[in-house]
């Protein structure tokens, strides 16, 4: 009786099974890189071409962070600082230190200085400021102690995970606005209740009061 199929059948199962294995590999790999903290940038540390510490401005010295970072309120994106803010106080304060010659030539020849910008959203993904600013999201949410970090670092992943989190349960993280600088705020407790519970109890109000509904389930509100 002649075979019904080719002779080269016999190998389709083989076939299968190593495109299967080549695909699992594909998707393996794939995970492993894009959930890793190389891919969201998390630790990302670069050598900026001014030694400036975030420590002594906005933690020992106490400088609100809009005094340098003006547009987070009223713009989309945030802004990195002019020279002119960093001369507003380095024109008499240490105006002699080497640390700020970069400062001083920018001052002098009206090239900007070369800040190596350490967030940034990808081009898909729409994010704005000013409605988070302004409705109760704190910088510490999404940059972490910048008090404390003598040399800024990328602290949070800014994964669709990590805003989904908030998205979906923004009364975990809302504050009153005149707090939201305030980095080391903590939800005042009330009685034997507990910090976690405060948040919250806060939260739900400022969530209420202001309509906060972010978007959670569908792409057009960070995809657009």
């Amino acid at each position: 009786m002649a075979n019904i199929f080719p002779r080269g059948s016999n190998l389709v199962p083989l076939k299968i099974v190593l495109c299967a294995l080549a695909l699992g590999g594909v998707a393996t790999a794939g995970m492993w890189y894009y959930f890793t903290p190389k891919y969201t940038n998390v630790g990302y540390q670069p050598i900026q071409p001014v030694p400036f510490s975030h420590k002594i401005h906005a933690g020992q010295l106490g400088i609100d962070c809009r005094y340098c970072h003006s547009f987070v309120e009223v713009a989309a994106h945030s802004n990195v600082p002019t020279t002119q803010v960093c001369m507003n106080c380095h024109s008499q304060v240490q105006k002699d230190n080497p640390k700020l010659q970069a400062v001083r030539e920018s001052w002098q020849t009206g090239k900007p200085i070369e800040w190596i910008q350490i967030h940034k959203s990808p081009d898909f993904v729409y994010f704005n400021h000013a409605a988070h600013v302004n409705r109760g999201v704190s910088c510490v949410s999404c940059h972490g102690r910048v008090d404390q970090m003598e040399v800024v670092y990328h602290a949070e992943s800014h994964s669709m995970d990590f805003c989904l989190t908030c998205h979906r349960e923004p009364e975990k993280f809302l504050r009153p606005v005149e707090h939201v600088t305030d980095l080391d705020w903590k939800a005042p407790r009330e009685g034997n209740e507990s910090e976690s519970a405060a948040q919250i109890r806060i939260g739900q109000t400022l969530k209420d009061k202001w309509h906060i509904r972010p978007p959670d389930k569908n792409c057009w509100g960070c995809h657009r």
